[in-house]
């Protein structure tokens, strides 16, 4: 009896508490219950975006909600992400101290999960004049051009009897990606078209493929009483990714210290790592080797928009037809016939023997 009466009692203030709260803080109006210890997580289910999409369409574009211990506001309109990013774009800036930024962000030092500060304008300032320039970006074109005209030329390689041919696409599209993104980043093409897969191709799928499983949020995020249970197994792999991915990386930075110091200048600064180890030689203090290795992993992860994980082709067949005429070009500014250089018309096959 006593038991029940203390738990009425917790539950009485706990809602008298967060009662006063919201309209000392003037938050936005929220017409779910938020109970205790989960607040509002009982309202999400997979997929994470319809639950989000539904409680938007209902109750309004603006929504506070409370995540376990964790404020969230809920934004779905282009009006009210305008208003927060870029009039509170300060304001909005930090980011929440999570257990995988922790480990994968070294510590919250890297540019995903440094709050603003010090640390943060310094890591902007490197991206922005330094690896995302308009300059530099140009310079990457040719990469970009001849990984896109080889997939087509092996596309239209696999097509020349006339015939219809059943095309992997999710892993041609990939394998085309990381061609490009490891060139950019340290001037490296891991796949071709006679090629069998590398030591070094497999350790970095399989880096890209556990940073995508491990590097968002888990429900001790959310429940800090649930720390020790549920935050014990994930950290230990959290733990040995970062192992993993520092051993790589570093190992192409030490490859690329070697290879400058045989190069004459014309020669250097041909990929983003040697862009960072120039910068590294100018002002050391600004650019160790651990920003390095933070940049060069946010550029991987950014730059794999078609990794499996995340990839819109699913594991069934497409059908891809080809068709070849003049070559197509980046700085193209109207889509007129005669510049098109190629067609590739693609729909999402079945898988028949599993019926769907």
């Amino acid at each position: 009896m006593a038991i029940s009466y203390y738990v009425l009692l917790f539950a009485f203030l706990y809602y008298l508490t967060k009662h006063f709260l919201r309209k000392f803080q003037n938050l936005t109006p929220n017409p779910y219950l938020s109970l205790p210890i989960i607040g509002h997580l009982y309202l999400f289910k997979k997929p994470l975006h319809r639950s989000s999409a539904k409680i938007s369409n209902q109750y309004g574009p603006v929504q506070f909600l409370q995540l376990g211990s964790r404020p969230v506001l809920l934004v779905s309109s282009p009006s009210a992400a305008e208003e927060c990013f870029t009039k509170n774009d300060i304001v909005f800036a930090n980011r929440p101290a999570l257990l995988a930024g922790k480990h994968l962000g070294y510590n919250y030092t890297t540019l995903v999960w440094a709050s603003y500060g010090h640390q943060w304008r310094n890591l902007r300032r490197i991206a922005t004049l330094e690896i995302l320039s308009t300059s530099r970006i140009q310079m990457f074109s040719g990469i970009r051009s001849q990984e896109v005209h080889s997939l087509i030329g092996r596309l239209f390689r696999g097509s020349s009897d006339d015939e219809y041919h059943m095309v992997a696409m999710k892993s041609a599209f990939l394998e085309m990606i990381l061609n490009i993104m490891m060139q950019m980043i340290a001037g490296k093409r891991y796949y071709s078209e006679n090629s069998t897969e590398l030591e070094e191709t497999r350790k970095f799928k399989e880096i890209l493929t556990e940073t995508f499983l491990l590097s968002g949020t888990n429900i001790g995020d959310f429940l800090p009483i649930l720390k020790w249970v549920v935050f014990n197994g994930i950290e230990k792999r959290l733990k040995v990714l970062q192992e993993k991915r520092d051993k790589f990386m570093q190992d192409l930075i030490e490859e690329h210290r070697r290879m400058r110091s045989n190069s004459s200048p014309e020669q250097r600064n041909k990929t983003m790592i040697d862009v960072l180890l120039s910068l590294q030689e100018t002002e050391p203090e600004y650019c160790k080797d651990e920003i390095i290795r933070g940049i060069m992993i946010v550029s991987y992860v950014a730059l794999s928009s078609l990794h499996p994980q995340s990839s819109s082709f699913k594991d069934g067949e497409s059908t891809c037809i080809v068709m070849v005429g003049r070559r197509l070009r980046e700085n193209m500014c109207e889509n007129r016939e005669e510049d098109l250089v190629v067609v590739v018309m693609l729909s999402a096959g079945t898988d028949t023997s599993a019926g769907t």
